[in-house]
């Protein structure tokens, strides 16, 4: 069974408990970055797990679930580019939590692409999990039943598979 809930899927899992750390990194910056660098990676971060929910969201479309998961890359790379603007103007002096969430932001980044390349070639829509294979009782044979053109109906196609809803059928 699928994932139900964006809260089920790792790579919101790890983006979340991150945006909550870096949060609290942030309240211990000098008070010049709180409304500067300070909230510039607050919402970096926080956009990593928002783009995971609303792709989620989407996921019924393939190009716009990848859309989101690449926007929600991008933000990890930002929020990259904050932290290390941070450790440099000496702003982040805690060399480990700079190392830590360097790591962590990197394997998150690492998860995030994966999960996108998982998308892309495996990926099924809800429409395409429309078709279905019936044994028809007097001939023996397989038929493709496509509720999305002509529902209730079936298209005879012995050769189709469900991991390929539609294909031979034009041209016959």
């Amino acid at each position: 069974m699928g994932n139900q809930s964006y809260k089920d899927l790792d790579i919101y899992k790890k983006a979340h408990a991150l945006a909550i750390e870096v949060h609290q990194m942030t309240l211990g910056l000098p008070a010049f970055e709180m409304y500067e660098e300070g909230h510039q990676i607050r919402k970096s971060s926080k956009s990593v797990k928002s783009n995971i929910v609303e792709g989620f969201g989407r996921r019924r479309y393939k190009q716009e679930f990848v859309r989101f998961l690449t926007y929600s890359l991008a933000s990890c790379d930002e929020t990259t580019d904050h932290l290390y603007t941070l450790f440099e103007t000496k702003s982040l002096t805690d060399k480990n939590k700079y190392d830590y969430l360097c790591e962590e932001y990197d394997h998150l980044g690492r998860m995030i692409s994966n999960f996108i390349r998982s998308v892309e070639d495996g990926h099924k829509t809800r429409h395409e999990n429309r078709g279905v294979r019936i044994q028809n009782r007097e001939s023996g044979r397989e038929n493709l039943v496509s509720s999305i053109e002509n529902p209730g109906s079936s298209i005879e196609n012995p050769g189709s598979s469900i991991e390929n809803p539609g294909s031979s059928i034009e041209g016959q």
